[in-house]
């Protein structure tokens, strides 16, 4: 408000070189500070002349003036697109060879904040040549430019295949494949995200970072003291295993499901998601896979997160992979049934069926998950106590198994009277003609006509 802006731009063309990087490193705090002060850097005319001192000699001012383009570019697209057109990605990529590491890293942190925000920003960082020269500085010895190169590829290969593709060629996976068991927690992060953001893409990506021999390596990730670490370990596995059988198949054989399975049942929050993503993937593929899940203990730690969680969208992924694990065979279904499940995903789809429009994606989730369990589901003692809550469009489905089950099986028939099953058939008011209506008479007609009176 004083109109410091104004005072600071000469000061960047000042013959003492400390005055030119305090000037610079001013303005860049207030840029970095809210997106109104970095456009007052854009339209006060500064950019241009920060592209020309990029190009300087001293060290000190190469990385002042890196950092006021990341401080403009990272607010949004239009401020990073403002500084890619005053030709400054050129500039950076030449300070990515520069001799003095931390000049390195402040030009690299530039890109990535250019890169981040969609795929034609991520483009013209990688016209600028900057891909080839971040894989180089990956390999240098400095922990800090490391991390930052590797977070500046994540934000290049995240938008699309082709820009991944890029990264790839560029012989990045190898490089970041070695690295995941560096002991540095956030390098490992950034490593495991940007291999994330390459694998999610296409098979045959997944298929390229799987070749660079991440199994079992990747699952120690899994139990990492550092919580971005397993939650970035855990994405990483899910975004393979979402591709096809035989990759969730590989993970399967490399152990990762036993030891996705503990990190969920180790951890909180949204450090749990991706797992319980990971684990609905695989089970969906098919019938083999998701009895892979049953066998490994899967189900009770997808329960706990039913019951432990306090956020709509991890419960809904909660009981989206239950889904996905019971909807294959009446087997699979009893599997689910016996860890008595269903109350819990019946209440939670009630409430949140119930309120507002957050949780309208959790109640179609849960939903769907109660439907795919109950039409496979024959366990009918796990059954029988839904008959008393649930809401008429998850009732049909509900009196639909007992009129599958009961007409083969005695013993089922004379146990659905004692337990008050068959009072409480009577008491349902079905829309004559209904798909209900019939499921009831079928179950009706199971019994002497004086019983069902």
């Amino acid at each position: 408000n004083s109109g410091v802006m104004s005072l600071l731009r000469p000061l960047l063309l000042d013959v003492v070189p400390t005055i030119r990087q305090t000037a610079a490193l001013a303005l860049g705090r207030l840029a970095n500070y809210n997106d109104d002060l970095a456009e007052a850097v854009v339209k006060g005319d500064i950019l241009p002349q920060l592209v020309c001192s990029l190009s300087e000699q001293n060290r000190f001012y190469k990385k002042a003036a890196a950092f006021v383009l990341r401080a403009v570019g990272k607010h949004s697209p239009q401020l990073a697109q403002a500084i890619v057109q005053c030709g400054a990605l050129e500039t950076l990529v030449i300070c990515l060879e520069d001799f003095d590491p931390g000049v390195k890293e402040a030009a690299s942190w530039a890109l990535g904040y250019i890169a981040r925000h969609n795929s034609e920003l991520s483009q013209a960082v990688v016209d600028a040549g900057a891909v080839p020269l971040l894989v180089l500085c990956i390999q240098e010895p400095e922990i800090a430019l490391k991390r930052i190169a590797a977070s500046t590829l994540s934000d290049i290969s995240k938008h699309s295949p082709e820009l991944a593709q890029t990264v790839v060629d560029a012989g990045a996976v190898a490089h970041l494949a070695q690295m995941i068991l560096n002991p540095d927690a956030k390098l490992k992060r950034q490593v495991l995200s940007a291999l994330s953001q390459i694998a999610k893409h296409s098979v045959d990506l997944a298929e390229l970072v799987v070749e660079a021999e991440i199994f079992p390596v990747v699952l120690t990730c899994l139990k990492d003291s550092d919580e971005y670490v397993k939650k970035n370990g855990a994405t990483l596995i899910r975004e393979i295993a979402k591709h096809t059988p035989e990759l969730s198949q590989l993970i399967v054989n490399a152990g990762g499901v036993a030891a996705v399975i503990d990190c969920i049942g180790s951890c909180r929050g949204t450090v749990r998601l991706p797992g319980i993503m990971m684990l609905g993937y695989i089970a969906a593929h098919s019938e083999n896979l998701s009895m892979a899940v049953i066998v490994s203990k899967g189900i009770p730690p997808l329960c706990a997160c039913l019951i432990e969680e306090h956020e709509d969208h991890i419960k809904a992924a909660a009981a989206w992979a239950l889904g996905q694990v019971g909807r294959h065979t009446p087997e699979h279904a009893r599997a689910i049934a016996v860890a008595n499940v269903l109350p819990t995903l019946l209440a939670m789809y009630m409430d949140t069926h119930s309120s507002e429009d957050l949780q309208m994606k959790a109640s179609i989730f849960t939903k769907k998950a109660l439907k795919s369990i109950l039409q496979k589901c024959t366990y009918l003692p796990a059954l029988e106590p839904l008959l008393h809550d649930a809401p008429p469009n998850i009732m049909k489905h509900i009196v639909g198994q007992f009129s599958k089950v009961l007409p083969h099986d005695s013993k089922a028939r004379r146990l659905f009277v004692t337990t008050g099953g068959l009072k409480k058939i009577q008491e349902i008011k079905a829309e004559p003609g209904s798909l209900l209506q019939e499921y009831i008479d079928t179950i009706n007609n199971c019994y002497p006509e004086e019983v069902v009176r």
